[in-house]
């Protein structure tokens, strides 16, 4: 559905990039005098101006300096970082471990206070049994890092699920039929996470669909992601981890969300389906 190169982080660079040559031009430079103010070549300049290349920390240092704005400096970098972490390689963002990227996303879940979740490969995180979350993270971790803190990892998640039983918050999740006959843990362990999403069903805060495999469908499987609020969008992708503020993009998400909805089963139904399956482990 996006690309990392989503229209949040280049309407974001834009904006850093204007800023820059604003800089430049309150200060009566051109192109060609910061760059030997900086001691660059001048296309550098051009390419940090027009946004084709992220400057570096270090770089807006000296933009700055050489436009005599080193006051600008700090809010600039506060700009970049922000710009940076819209798009996140799983590399970059699980650099620190698994433990470290499940807890920095502890706080936005504690100001959520309305959660929507689409699951089209693994049950939503705040739903995962230990065990489960253990052998989900456990494929991640031999996968992509060389580090195992898996069992801290999952500490953290449990811990995140907290928010599950405050009674401001509420919950909808929506979750592909075939991910509950994904097999990603042992038959046993799969069987437990299916008889958890049954009692999580009980909860009125939480609502619980299952779209259902069909031939017609008026909306094609798409990746994962979560709604927090109205505010954010967080997408799991193949390559990294992507963050989308803009209205445009938090509403495209809703959207799709709402028209997977309409294709769900709730209640009864929904149960039928998961019993369903887990009944078919045996």
């Amino acid at each position: 559905m996006v690309r990392s190169t989503s229209s949040s982080a280049q309407r974001a660079r834009r904006v850093l990039a204007d800023r820059l040559r604003e800089l430049a031009g309150d200060a009566g430079l051109t192109g060609k005098d910061l760059a030997a103010r900086c001691g660059w070549h001048p296309s550098k300049v051009s390419r940090i101006a027009t946004a084709r290349t992220r400057p570096s920390e270090d770089d807006i240092r000296a933009w700055c300096r050489a436009c005599g704005a080193e006051d600008q400096t700090g809010d600039l970098i506060a700009s970049l970082r922000a710009v940076e972490g819209m798009w996140l390689s799983w590399r970059r963002l699980e650099r620190a471990g698994l433990r470290r990227s499940q807890e920095e996303r502890l706080p936005l879940y504690q100001r959520t206070r309305r959660f929507r979740s689409y699951a089209g490969w693994a049950i939503p995180g705040l739903l995962q049994t230990p065990r489960y979350t253990e052998d989900v993270l456990r494929t991640i971790q031999r996968q992509r890092l060389p580090t195992d803190d898996v069992a801290e990892a999952v500490a953290a998640r449990v811990e995140r699920q907290r928010v599950l039983s405050d009674g401001q918050r509420v919950f909808a999740f929506l979750i592909e039929e075939p991910v509950l006959r994904n097999t990603l843990s042992a038959a046993e362990v799969q069987r437990e996470q299916l008889e958890r999403l049954l009692t999580v069903m009980g909860s009125p805060r939480v609502s619980l669909g299952v779209v259902p495999v069909a031939r017609d469908r008026a909306q094609l499987p798409v990746e994962n992601f979560w709604i927090f609020d109205n505010a954010q969008v967080n997408v799991e992708l193949v390559s990294g981890y992507l963050t989308l503020t803009q209205p445009s993009e938090v509403g495209a998400y809703s959207d799709t969300f709402g028209r997977l909805a309409s294709m769900a089963v709730y209640g009864a139904r929904a149960r039928a389906v998961i019993e369903e399956a887990r009944d078919a482990l045996a």
